[in-house]
């Protein structure tokens, strides 16, 4: 018989196997962890609680699957945070609320799902801003602008040129649009597409209300969709376009946007007021009388109650400004009159 030196060298070279003499759990391994990992599979020499892990986590990976080892909460996660961010899955090894987060906000930047309200609404814009500070600009609310600085830096200025350039451009494209209308007709067209709740439909539709800078007690106080706000932003975005491009990028804006109501009617609109004066000149009842009751709300977003008395009788009106809660209590009192 071999000597114990040989026999062992003997079974290190394949030569020779040791037999099975006992029960399972005394039966010596014979195939080594190390050549069970590079024939990728798992040493099992015993229950499943009792087996070791033979191929290792490292090898797994390279495979691209899980090291499963016991019962799910106890499986170790053999697939990394940063291979699976390469892979664009998310680790989850676990409830969801210990989930790690595997794509981060900068990789979902990159394949362009962000959440830039200012970059949205310039994108749908018929202009590219060679100077994105006026579109900046045009969008800061005067509650958030700086004190210090006068309020210079809020949208109120740009507002003022684009109040002009709306009225220009609105002008001369119902010029074109009625050549048969009266200077009176095309007034009162051009009072209805210009007027506070027109802008604020076109705003909405503009989603312009989200690009708005203004500090976190008044958005949580509603002023960011309010009828006025949003009318005032928008003329103000018609003024950096004109500073910025000229007139024809805000005449590509005004034409695309207010066409739907610039088509909506064949004959010309008749707002409130003046129907209600109509009504009272036609029965020798003079004119009717608008008087303020109260303005309540803070500066920059005040709201106004108006009363208007004709006729012998009164109704009240509610708006964001005079003129609007003058139209309202016009329309209440024709609504009374069943005028």
């Amino acid at each position: 018989m071999a000597d114990g030196g040989a026999l062992d060298a003997a079974v290190q070279r394949g030569q020779v196997s040791i037999p099975s003499d006992g029960p399972r759990a005394e039966r010596p391994e014979a195939v080594s962890t190390e050549a069970l990992n590079r024939m990728g599979k798992q040493a099992s020499d015993g229950p499943r609680a009792e087996r070791p892990e033979a191929v290792s986590t490292e090898a797994l990976n390279r495979m691209g699957k899980q090291a499963s080892d016991g019962p799910r909460a106890e499986r170790p996660e053999a697939v990394s945070t940063e291979a699976l961010n390469r892979m664009g899955k998310q680790a989850s090894d676990g409830p969801r609320a210990e989930r790690p987060e595997a794509v981060s906000t900068e990789a979902l930047n990159r394949m362009g799902h962000h959440n830039d309200p200012v970059a949205d609404l310039a994108a749908r814009l018929p202009h590219r801003f060679s100077r994105p500070e006026l579109l900046r600009h045009a969008l800061t609310h005067r509650s958030a602008a700086d004190p210090k600085n006068r309020m210079l830096d809020s949208n109120e200025r740009l507002e003022f040129i684009g109040d002009r350039v709306l009225a220009l451009v609105m002008a001369e494209w119902l010029a074109e649009r009625f050549p048969r209308e009266r200077e009176g007709d095309l007034g009162k067209r051009l009072a209805v597409l210009v007027a506070r709740e027109s802008l604020a439909k076109v705003a909405i539709r503009l989603d312009l209300a989200e690009a708005l800078r203004i500090p976190a007690a008044e958005d949580r106080a509603g002023v960011r969709h309010r009828a006025s706000v949003l009318a005032d932003a928008l003329e103000a975005l018609l003024g950096a376009l004109y500073l910025d491009g000229g007139l024809e990028p805000a005449r590509a804006l005004i034409r695309r946007e207010w066409s739907a109501l610039l088509e909506a009617s064949d004959r010309p609109p008749v707002s409130a007021k003046t129907r209600l004066q109509e009504w009272t000149l036609g029965r020798g009842l003079g004119l009717p009388e608008y008087v303020q009751v109260s303005t309540t709300g803070p500066s920059h977003s005040p709201v106004f109650v108006v009363r208007v008395l004709a006729a012998g009788q009164d109704a009240d009106g509610t708006g964001e400004s005079k003129r609007a809660a003058e139209q309202a209590a016009a329309a209440n009192l024709l609504a009374r009159l069943g005028a």
